[in-house]
């Protein structure tokens, strides 16, 4: 039997803790949090480092934050509290630093990481494998088209393209998008790009579609423009974290290995694992013996790890010996 309407189910794996929230059966949130970040909302003790046109650069313990605004009445060397406004985003090719603030003062109270109320359950019976591969691949599928999906440094654009009538297709596509958002986890600038329409009626109907499918009473305040003529539509959500495309993208090495650690986890009760993975992700994995040692202390088994091959798709294997 599933979870109630919106539950939130989470696995809390070795290195990573896997989020979601499950409606009739299927996954409408999801977020992936790992052990070591420096997450949205944490407070920390930083030195401004430099100033510049209104905002600037700190540092924390040799991390580098991005201060915007530059706290009023501060200077360049002092230590001050800063909150986590934005987490490091992993970009293709680099790391984007993470973005600080100075705490508002009237919402300390309520300022914090966001927490979810979720409980232990098997992500697996829901989706999470097909959810991943979505985020591998950028695209997903809707009846009667596809999202062919994109990040990049200055935000996220998903194209729109399909078979159906033009005005058919405009709603199912923004319908579509405004799931896969949510689905998966995308912030910050979204342009979507539907079928040119011609007729008003045919655009807000379009842009009604979106609102409907995003509920941003389940999922969060955004701002959107209307769909103009050539079809494009701008959305805007807060961007606290990195997507699942980018995790799944930007970190394929580390996904990789880690999810070839939580199957490795549910081989149990075993006296010895074997893990077969590509030689990239074997070598992160070698450069991380504590998170193999905790796999053998979860599993109760012995665990060698063998380089196996060059493919990166392939995430590698686990087998289980009594």
């Amino acid at each position: 039997m599933g979870p109630p309407a919106g539950d939130w189910l989470s696995e809390r794996g070795i290195g990573e803790t896997r989020l979601a929230r499950v409606e009739r059966g299927e996954i409408t949130d999801a977020r992936i949090e790992r052990a070591g970040e420096l997450v949205a909302g944490t407070v920390v003790e930083a030195r401004l480092v430099r100033k510049q046109d209104g905002r600037g650069l700190a540092e924390m313990n040799g991390t580098p934050l991005l201060v915007e605004p530059w706290p009023r009445g501060r200077t360049e060397g002092e230590t001050v509290a800063l909150i986590i406004a934005r987490q490091v985003i992993p970009e293709r090719g680099r790391l984007r630093d993470a973005k600080a603030r100075m705490p508002h003062a009237a919402a300390a109270a309520a300022e914090g990481p966001e927490r979810i109320d979720a409980r232990p359950g098997d992500l697996s019976e829901h989706g999470w494998e097909e959810l991943i591969e979505e985020a591998r691949s950028g695209v997903v599928a809707f009846e009667g088209g596809l999202l062919s999906i994109v990040p990049t440094p200055a935000g996220t654009t998903i194209d729109i393209d399909g078979s159906l009538p033009p005005a058919d297709l405009a709603r199912r596509g923004a319908a579509a998008a405004a799931r896969a958002i949510r689905r998966l986890d995308i912030g910050g600038s979204i342009l979507i790009d539907l079928p040119s329409l011609e007729g008003k009626a045919e655009r807000q109907s379009a842009a009604a579609a979106f609102d409907d499918a995003f509920d941003s009473a389940a999922a969060g305040p955004f701002e959107r423009t209307g769909v103009n003529g050539f079809g494009l539509l701008q959305v805007v959500r807060a961007r606290r974290r990195p997507s699942l495309i980018e995790r799944v993208q930007n970190q394929s090495l580390e996904t990789g290995a880690l999810d070839l650690l939580r199957r490795a986890e549910r081989a149990v009760p075993c006296t010895k694992l074997e893990l077969s993975a590509g030689v990239r992700i074997a070598d992160w994995l070698e450069g991380q013996p504590a998170l193999l040692s905790l796999l053998a202390r979860r599993t109760g088994g012995r665990v060698t790890l063998k380089a196996a091959g060059n493919d990166p798709l392939w995430w590698g294997d686990v087998h289980a010996g009594p």
